[in-house]
């Protein structure tokens, strides 16, 4: 390890300023300067009570760490709560309100104070926040989840000042007519009982929550992140497109779950033909809300072709617009304008797709252009239903999972025949009893597996049922049937990522990693604005094939896409060993014990018992080596 590297923890960092301050100051310096004062003292009380450290001020603003993501929350919410009610008695025009932004990011520690870019994101979040509110990266939504009564809206992905990527954002703010748990009384800093943890994770969730981030699919945990210049192209050779957002033209913000789910069926229509490279979309609905030139876009995605549009629904009616656009020129090869009944939708998208095809002239075969013409349903409230369900599914929260199942049950009772509806409840099922939120994690499970079953019964062609098999199969360790599905979803969708994902996943389970190599490269190549799951895959193959310089440089990417995440880490630790880089390994073990303190070695793979041609064990002994105590 270079000898130089400063030492750096994942923290949680709380940034808050005040609004308006020049102006506060400008009218009535000295009353601002008193109430700014007695504000910053309410701040330092809190949070020693919720067990973090204030680092420094800074006139009119405030940094703090936390070593649990979670108490860094309920600071900011019981401290804009408390100033809230004190500001009731102050004028309007007099009152001081802070705006707080919190992150869970890497810091570096020095002389009493903290650096990098995670304090960086967190006063950048602290920018985006309104006078009196809060505003949270991603991983911080996402390490909480519902363990406080707070609800939050997503802000889409901000471009910062001095970040080079966009950050997702949430507000976060409190629950009408819930209240915060009282504050803990403060710590004291010198008990040798005090954990350095970042986010609990107790002894009865470990293996659960170990479960799902080993299996890490894109779409669990959407962090996004620029690819490497070598992922970032679309198999050469073919007609590529990419499917941007629909903007949501609606007025009302609520409604954009429609707006996504019109562009995100076509992706999955197109995804079916086997002359036509189509990007994924966690990768195409990175541009949402920025303002990027086709040309642009088509260099970063390595397409051909774009489609946007917009959707207007108003009543019982929509109106749709979509244009495909030449990436090379900018050249309109085709554009239309739809003004239907909310019940005609299924034809007006076949129209869309059907053009597409014409204007690319794609051949399909018998077979693609049976699939096409396929209806996964002909009710629309039943569609509609459906894609609020995967909105809700993709907020990752047992309350999201909940929902979901909720709104897939009331799609499937308006239209028994609904396939993919009893695909994305197998899955949700699934999701849940791994999230720690069923009542039953066996029978969770079971219902998943029966209704995958029932999906692909109901309807074998289609790659989403059959995608829902492989991963219901996957969690209960059926890696032949797993692998069967995922291969006859990559036959139905050819551009289908996350299938190809998949198959890696379960390739590096078994312990066969150039194939899981394979699967993987390919899945980047369709989803180049890939997750920290991406890269884990590539590395975690690697390692398996003993090539553990290769393996590093892609864990340390996963790693860098998802800090809080630690299972890259294990095999980053494990390929550090295998390279005499005891230091770095030791620093990764740190790293997730701090994360994870009751995670065993048996947590890793309980349940998963295969034949992985020993790269268990040695995954083990390497672990063991780097310093970490099963």
């Amino acid at each position: 390890m270079d000898s130089a590297r400063l030492p750096r923890k994942l923290a949680a960092i709380l940034y808050a300023d005040v609004a308006g301050y020049s102006r506060l100051t400008g009218e009535d310096e000295d009353a601002t300067h008193r109430r700014v004062s007695e504000y910053l003292d309410i701040f330092s009380d809190a949070v020693i009570r919720h067990h973090g450290r204030v680092m420094h001020y800074a006139g009119d603003a405030v940094l703090a760490m936390f070593e649990a993501v979670v108490d860094a929350l309920a600071c900011a919410a019981f401290v804009q709560a408390e100033l809230e009610t004190r500001n009731r008695e102050v004028p309007e025009r007099e009152r001081v309100l802070f705006r707080v932004g919190v992150n869970l990011g890497d810091v570096i520690e020095d002389r009493g104070d903290i650096y990098g870019d995670g304090v960086n994101v967190a006063a950048r979040l602290e920018s985006l926040a309104e006078p009196g509110g809060i505003c949270v990266s991603e991983s911080v939504h996402t390490a909480v989840g519902d363990r406080l009564p707070l609800d939050y809206d997503f802000l889409g992905e901000q471009e910062v000042k001095n970040i080079a990527r966009p950050v997702r954002a949430y507000r976060a703010r409190l629950r009408p007519g819930e209240a915060l748990p009282p504050p803990p009384e403060p710590r004291s800093t010198s008990s040798t009982s005090r954990r350095r943890v970042i986010f609990t994770v107790s002894v009865a969730t470990t293996a659960l929550v170990m479960a799902i981030a080993i299996l890490g699919l894109g779409f669990m945990q959407p962090w996004r992140a620029d690819a490497p210049e070598s992922a970032t192209h679309a198999p050469s050779g073919q007609t590529s497109i990419a499917v941007l957002p629909f903007s949501n033209l609606s007025g009302d913000a609520e409604q954009e779950y429609f707006s996504d789910g019109i562009a995100e069926d076509i992706i999955t229509d197109l995804s079916q033909l086997s002359g036509l490279a189509v990007i994924a979309r966690q990768s195409s609905f990175a541009y949402r809300g920025r303002a990027v030139k086709a040309q642009d876009i088509g260099k970063e995605l390595g397409v051909r072709y774009l489609l946007e549009g917009s959707v207007r629904k108003s009543g019982d009616r929509v109106r749709i617009t979509a244009q495909l656009v030449e990436t090379e020129n900018g050249h309109q090869l085709w554009a239309a304008r739809y003004d239907r009944e909310l019940g005609d939708i299924f034809a007006l998208q076949d129209d869309i797709k059907r053009q597409i095809v014409n204007a690319l002239s794609l051949q399909l075969t018998k077979q693609e252009d049976r699939n096409f013409a396929r209806v996964n349903t002909s009710n629309f409230e039943a569609y509609d239903a459906f894609l609020q369900g995967r909105r809700n599914f993709s907020r990752q929260s047992v309350e999201g999972f909940q929902q979901a199942i909720e709104d897939y049950r009331r799609a499937i009772s308006l239209d028994p025949d609904f396939a993919r509806a009893y695909g994305a409840l197998a899955t949700t099922y699934v999701r849940l009893a791994f999230s720690g939120g069923a009542e039953s994690a066996v029978e969770s499970r079971e219902r998943g597996i029966a209704l995958a079953r029932k999906a692909v019964e109901m309807d074998p062609d289609s790659a989403q049922t059959q995608w829902a098999l492989g991963f219901a199969n996957l969690h209960l360790a059926r890696f032949d049937e797993a692998r069967a599905a995922a291969r006859r979803a990559i036959e139905l969708s050819p551009s289908y990522a996350d299938a190809y994902l998949l198959l890696a996943l379960i390739n590096n389970y078994l312990g066969r990693g150039a194939e899981a190599l394979a699967w993987a490269e390919k899945a980047w190549e369709l989803n180049p604005h890939a997750t920290w799951d991406y890269p884990y895959n590539v590395g975690r193959a690697h390692y398996n094939m003993g090539e553990y310089e290769k393996a590093v440089v892609a864990l340390e990417d996963a790693v860098e896409r998802n800090e809080e995440n630690y299972i890259p880490r294990l095999w980053l630790a494990a390929s550090y060993v295998r390279l005499s880089r005891q230091d770095d390994a030791e620093w990764e073990v740190d790293q997730i014990e701090m994360v994870a303190p009751d995670l065993t070695f048996d947590d890793l793979f309980r349940g998963l018992e295969v034949d992985d041609g020993g790269a268990r064990a040695r995954l083990f002994e390497d672990l063991r080596a780097a310093g970490f105590v099963d």
